[in-house]
């Protein structure tokens, strides 16, 4: 399939990837436009994950850019991002899916597993054989899990006892594993567990009632006296910086989901303003349309420079958590305005779902939370700044 750039890469970002990239992302963005476009908003609405779209995504690469068994990574980190952007473009609940599996429960393996886990389970969670999700926040515990972490972990033998809950788990009513984070009791280390989830003692309840991301399927999970081997336990996972290593690999993703949430409310936004007539002529022809159209882009473009620059530092080894940190706080935020101006763009209509704008509206304030609240990826970029740690 022919690559064609995006309008909304004001800069040609795009121009970054390579002809072997650009065919692949074309083949991607062919699919997305043709088989799950059209199928997003009833299923956003029924609050249904389509199941049917995994295979594919297993097929075109999509959950298997980032890890291989032997080595880190496959793929650049701004060709992985550019898939993350192009998937959120269409869908943020497909592109959060596809974060889960691949970046989260393929990413906890593939930095924390030993290399028999890696050979294991990374070909099966890239294929879609294996549908993973990844338990970290608890009811009580979300901003401080480095230290209030309350789901335990206690060694007998050659196994290990879970109990405690976690909660906004994506993937988990469906999941296959869960990679569970809990403190040992004996050391207070966090440690982590790939979990099945057909375990005795374990229990994923759908959380219903969301006015964002309503096709993720996000659970209350259950563990108790969930009893896994020590060859289920990552066996390089010793405590919260292996966890937050996690963290750091997939938050600039979540950036670059950020932006194509945007560009996905904008460019709605403009095929409205080509079509819709007002005053004898299309709405696009109107200065205070051309204004907020003008300022969604400022805010994609600003956006798109800021996530290619911090994944070719991820690319050379260069960066650290206060530079995904403020990617991440910066570009959600841009996004919360660009989704904003593109409903006011499409007036009353953009609260309707079969305009796809009200989608993107709603989303984007699951982006803006989750994988870190714009607050703490302040106080990390600002601990950077000064010295001084202000988290509590």
């Amino acid at each position: 399939m022919t690559f064609e750039p995006l309008a909304s890469d004001f800069f040609s970002y795009e121009s970054l990837l390579t002809d072997r990239e650009k065919e692949a992302l074309a083949a991607l963005r062919g699919w997305l436009e043709r088989d799950v476009k059209p199928i997003v908003n009833d299923h956003w609405d029924r609050g249904e994950f389509p199941m049917q779209i995994v295979k594919p995504l297993a097929e075109l690469g999509a959950l298997s850019y980032a890890w291989d068994e032997t080595k880190p990574f496959k793929n650049s980190a701004v060709f992985r991002g550019f898939v993350a952007l192009e998937l959120a473009r269409v869908d943020a609940s497909v592109a959060t899916f596809a974060g889960v599996q691949n970046g989260l429960a393929t990413g906890s393996i593939a930095i924390a597993g030993s290399t028999e886990q890696r050979a294991e389970w990374i070909p099966r969670l890239a294929s879609g054989e294996v549908i993973g999700a990844f338990g970290l926040t608890e009811p009580l515990s979300g901003s401080d899990s480095a230290r209030g972490l309350r789901t335990t972990a206690r060694r007998e033998g050659d196994e290990w006892v879970l109990n405690g809950a976690k909660r906004w788990i994506g993937n988990a009513t469906f999941s296959d594993i869960t990679i569970i984070w809990a403190k040992d009791e004996a050391d207070g280390q966090v440690k982590g567990f790939i979990v099945p989830t057909s375990t005795p003692g374990y229990t994923a309840t759908k959380i219903e009632r969301k006015i964002s991301l309503r096709a993720v399927q996000n659970a209350d999970i259950t563990l108790e006296h969930v009893v896994v081997p020590e060859s289920l336990r990552l066996q390089n996972a010793n405590s919260f910086r292996d966890t937050a290593a996690v963290l750091r690999q997939t938050r600039a993703e979540v950036a670059w989901s950020a932006v194509g949430t945007s560009i996905g409310a904008y460019e709605a936004a403009v095929a409205y303003a080509k079509r819709r007539e007002q005053f004898g002529k299309p709405i696009g022809a109107h200065q205070l349309i051309q204004d907020l159209l003008v300022k969604c882009l400022g805010n994609i473009t600003a956006s798109l420079g800021m996530v290619v620059r911090v994944s070719e530092m991820l690319d050379r080894g260069e960066q650290r958590d206060e530079h995904s940190a403020l990617t991440k706080a910066y570009t959600t935020a841009r996004m919360r305005e660009t989704v904003a101006w593109a409903r006011e763009a499409v007036g009353g209509n953009g609260i309707v779902l079969d305009y796809d704008v009200a989608r993107f509206f709603a989303d984007a304030e699951a982006l803006y939370s989750y994988e870190g609240t714009r607050e703490m990826n302040t106080l990390i970029v600002g601990r950077a700044i000064t010295g001084e740690a202000a988290f509590v």
